[in-house]
């Protein structure tokens, strides 16, 4: 059956390419809101500001930091092995897997919904393997990880916005005087936002453009431009015209201004770490499917990525992203609880340390249930009543049916691309 991948092995690339592209829209249209949803909820910065940033740095760490986590979704889910005789079938299920991802994505973005790209490829990928192969050909105990990396992830990230939030409250807002001490702890909170997004960039993204650093020597560095930022940020602060006699209220006010100067920071740091971190949910099958085709039916454990995928995935998530991503913005920024740029900035940090240590270890997390973890964890620092448990039922139930939907679409596909092809 190999000659099938030989006479049909351009159309195939061209098709999966296609629903490569929509999948990595449907990555922006709904998971941006994860990068920008805080800080338009915090009103921090526009939804026009959000978008620009978000396509500079979600496209800069999808390109450069975007090589890391593809191997993981792509090797470890289902076990190649069973597909050695009948390499075909790899090709139409990771098609079919990307279609059904991104039809998925596209109706739960459209709906309002923050739902995980990462479950979506996943349940597509176990959907055709289990129904169209064998239930064998799945790593149930990989699959398990996974799952566990849904509950760990959002509880990480929730404990990490607990205890940013609960310090920024002690050491600033429930101060005698919130201003002076904004002035004074605020440049180390900008710099470990520095720290942590430098460290992505470093550790991820330059080995890709052939740049590399040891582990003493990208910590340096991160550590430098973490200085850097601080200080950047200690200029910025003592710029900003406030009156220190002013009234409590008065000197939160201004000392939220200052955070949402940081949310921005932070706001890219997220975009940043969520590129490298997602694209791999679009390119993975995509490179699986260039690579099987290429090499004629042989289907090796690693593939070099070809130099058109990156950017075509890049590109389709920052489509998706200005032409959909609204509405997602909307339910994680303002619907789950109230936000305000130093809650924001908590929640943001919180979220993109955690996708930084996922990205590390290669664990494919969500970086939705990762978002909604850190907001959860900021809303319970203010006690339960301030989070809107009737929005984050409706979040939990459009996580639970991803795996399903994504299961069930990418089988029907699956058996129809093997029925033209085959």
């Amino acid at each position: 059956m190999v000659d099938v991948l030989v006479t049909n092995g351009p159309w195939l690339i061209a098709i999966a390419a296609a629903f490569g592209f929509l999948m990595a829209w449907g990555i922006g249209a709904n998971d941006v809101a994860n990068a920008m949803g805080t800080s338009v909820g915090s009103n921090a910065i526009t939804i026009k500001q959000a978008i620009i940033i978000a396509m500079i740095f979600e496209f800069a760490g999808a390109y450069l930091a975007g090589g890391e986590v593809t191997s993981t979704i792509r090797k470890g889910i289902i076990d190649s092995s069973f597909f050695v005789d009948s390499p075909e079938l790899l090709v139409y299920g990771m098609i079919g897997s990307l279609l059904a991802a991104g039809i998925w994505l596209v109706v739960a973005s459209a709906l309002g919904w923050p739902v995980s790209t990462t479950h979506s490829i996943v349940g597509a990928i176990v959907g055709f393997a289990a129904v169209g192969v064998s239930t064998d050909s799945v790593e149930w105990g990989k699959v398990v990880g996974i799952v566990g990396s849904w509950v760990i992830t959002p509880a990480i990230s929730g404990f990490i916005a607990f205890t940013i939030f609960q310090s920024v409250q002690k050491l600033i807002f429930n101060t005698a005087n919130p201003l002076e001490n904004a002035k004074r702890y605020v440049p180390f909170y900008m710099g470990l936002a520095g720290f942590v997004m430098s460290l992505v960039t470093i550790k991820k993204g330059l080995k890709h453009v052939g740049l590399h650093f040891s582990n003493g020597e990208a910590y340096a560095l991160a550590f430098a431009v973490a200085v850097l930022v601080a200080i950047g940020g200690m200029i910025a602060i003592r710029r900003l015209k406030m009156n220190p006699n002013a009234d409590h209220k008065t000197q939160f006010s201004n000392v939220e201004k200052v955070f949402a100067i940081l949310m921005v920071v932070t706001a890219c740091c997220m975009a940043f770490a969520h590129g490298s971190n997602d694209v791999a949910n679009a390119i993975g099958p995509l490179a699986a499917v260039v690579s099987v085709v290429n090499s004629g039916g042989e289907i090796s454990s690693k593939a070099a990525l070809v130099w058109w995928v990156l950017p075509l995935g890049a590109v389709g998530i920052v489509l998706g992203l200005a032409i959909f991503g609204k509405r997602v913005m909307q339910t994680i920024g303002k619907n789950i609880t109230h936000l305000t740029p130093s809650r924001g900035f908590a929640a943001e940090l919180a979220a993109a340390s955690t996708v930084v240590i996922a990205s590390g270890t290669g664990l494919p997390i969500s970086t939705t249930q990762t978002l909604v973890g850190a907001v959860l964890g900021v809303g319970m620092a203010r006690g339960i009543a301030a989070i809107n448990i009737g929005v984050v039922r409706n979040i939990v139930v459009s996580w639970v049916v991803t795996l399903p939907a994504g299961a069930g679409l990418s089988i029907i596909f699956f058996f129809m691309i093997k029925g033209i092809f085959s």
